[in-house]
């Protein structure tokens, strides 16, 4: 297909495809399936070679979150049967870590419910970082806790965080439609700060909420105008007791050309599967390796992974390599980008550890 050679040809260039290129990948048939996977794995390969970024992630607090998000098990009003609980201390928090880590994880990502911290909570959070890097210096920690407020990012970044998630999740136009207590503008806004701060930034989406293929090409364009350095694609989990309970779009042929067409819009940044893989993808699950670079090990916030020694099989079974600590995740270009940054904000040299 001349479209697909165009896509890898503008790939490794890291050039931007058109929209309607974007979208026609979304809209190629199944029988061209394996064509469109083989394109995006010459991407993937190119930028990242076999190499597999683990990820565990860590819960900190659980539940009772004032936000309206109708695709979340602990949105406002949710009568989802998840478990609720308060803040972990640092020493509960890192010992989950070391469990992820034990496996092969190599970032920890630290996520808690809520709008956004308060500098108490940063605070909370900072030392729980500590207490996860004294005992394990080389981790990559990221933290996820919601809409950030004038100086947290750098609190955080000060404190030993190297990334900040703040997933986009869907387009600028449909964001109303999914969330009505926050904007799409605060969202985006919150990964500036946190890219500002000298963090990695992380910003994703989330598929299946009964969007058009252009609200996919549109949250993905956003999320290139933003160039976070790692793209989470989620796959929404209904669950019962939220709005979209009933929303089962997805099938694994479908999921497949979404992540495909992340890949061509953001070549060479860290594309992670992550929420609603085992659900959506199934048994695809180690095809899909040929175009992500970068996966959660075990459990996501409110739902079951499957076992982390099934993950490791997967991807050992389809050729590919788990990446270790000594490993830099991103490009050269992306590397020296961020610690840039990180060194113009500090006023001193910082070591790459992204």
């Amino acid at each position: 297909m001349d479209l697909l050679k165009t896509l890898v040809e503008k790939g490794l260039r890291r050039e931007l495809p058109t929209r309607e290129e974007a979208r026609a990948v979304l809209e190629t048939s199944d029988d061209e399936l394996l064509d469109v996977v083989a394109a995006a794995g010459k991407v993937r390969r190119h930028w990242f070679g076999r190499r597999v970024k683990l990820n565990y992630l860590v819960n900190l607090k659980s539940g009772l979150c004032p936000e309206d998000c109708s695709y979340c098990s602990q949105r406002l009003g949710s009568k989802a049967e998840i478990l609720k609980y308060t803040w972990l201390k640092p020493e509960e928090a890192a010992s989950a870590a070391a469990a992820g880590l034990k496996g092969g994880a190599k970032r920890v990502c630290l996520v808690a419910s809520g709008r956004g911290p308060t500098d108490r909570d940063v605070e909370r959070v900072s030392r729980t970082i500590s207490a996860i890097k004294d005992e394990h210096a080389d981790v990559e920690v990221c933290a996820c806790l919601g809409l950030l407020s004038e100086g947290q990012a750098d609190r955080l970044q000060a404190a030993g965080a190297d990334a900040y998630n703040h997933n986009l999740n869907t387009s600028e136009e449909t964001y109303k439609d999914i969330c009505t207590t926050h904007t799409f503008e605060d969202r985006r806004e919150t990964v500036r700060q946190a890219q500002t701060a000298g963090l990695s930034a992380c910003s994703g989406l989330i598929a299946g909420m009964g969007e058009s293929d252009e609200d996919l090409v549109d949250v993905v364009f956003s999320l290139r105008e933003l160039d976070p350095d790692s793209v989470p694609v989620n796959f929404l989990i209904p669950f019962e007791g939220t709005p979209l309970a009933d929303e089962w779009n997805l099938t694994p042929q479908r999921a497949m050309r979404i992540l495909a067409m992340v890949r061509f819009v953001c070549p060479d940044a860290e594309v992670r599967l992550a929420g609603g893989r085992e659900v959506h993808l199934r048994s695809l699950q180690p095809l899909a390796l040929h175009v992500v670079n970068s996966i959660f090990l075990g459990d996501y916030l409110t739902s079951e992974g499957q076992a982390g020694q099934a993950d490791l099989d997967m991807i050992a079974d389809a050729g590919f390599e788990v990446e270790g600590a000594g490993t830099t995740t991103l490009p050269e270009h992306r590397t020296e980008e961020l610690v840039s940054v990180r060194r113009r904000g500090a006023g001193t040299a910082l070591p790459p550890n992204a």
